[in-house]
């Protein structure tokens, strides 16, 4: 299970439901996204949008290579909007982060107005870049727990 939680969340702007499923370019909008890297270049990235539409994807090394990472079971996912507090929730077989030994979690935040940020636990310098190795940040047990 992953769980976001946007305070402040007055101007977020939440893609409406849009039917379960997979969809590319999630990341223009407000979305949240794990990346999951194991030994080696290669690593996967998980795009979910309020939408409840999602993406995978498989790369072989730093933004090269990328293709649908297949998946035996969909994202389960679910939120809330109060009047300040957003919160996202993804329910994600355990079977993804199996050979996987860092995680980096980030959002794109898009407020009314057009205006959006880029939120990660790291961040490199420059322009956002989640694709980073330095910003996976999370070490992952054998048993799959951070």
């Amino acid at each position: 299970m992953l769980r976001w939680k946007v305070e402040g969340a007055g101007k977020l702007v939440a893609p409406p439901f849009a039917g379960k499923g997979r969809a590319d370019n999630l990341w223009q909008h407000s979305c949240f996204e794990l990346f999951l890297k194991g030994a080696g270049a290669a690593y996967d990235e998980f795009n979910f949008s309020p939408s409840e539409r999602w993406a995978a994807y498989a790369f072989r090394s730093y933004r090269e290579g990328a293709g649908h990472l297949a998946l035996d079971e969909a994202p389960a996912i679910s939120s809330a909007m109060g009047t300040d507090l957003y919160t996202f929730t993804v329910m994600l077989s355990a079977e993804a982060l199996a050979g996987m030994g860092h995680a980096g979690i980030s959002a794109v935040i898009e407020e009314k107005g057009g205006h959006k940020s880029y939120w990660a636990l790291a961040h490199v310098p420059g322009d956002p870049d989640f694709h980073r190795a330095e910003c996976f940040t999370i070490a992952i047990a054998e048993d799959g727990r951070a």
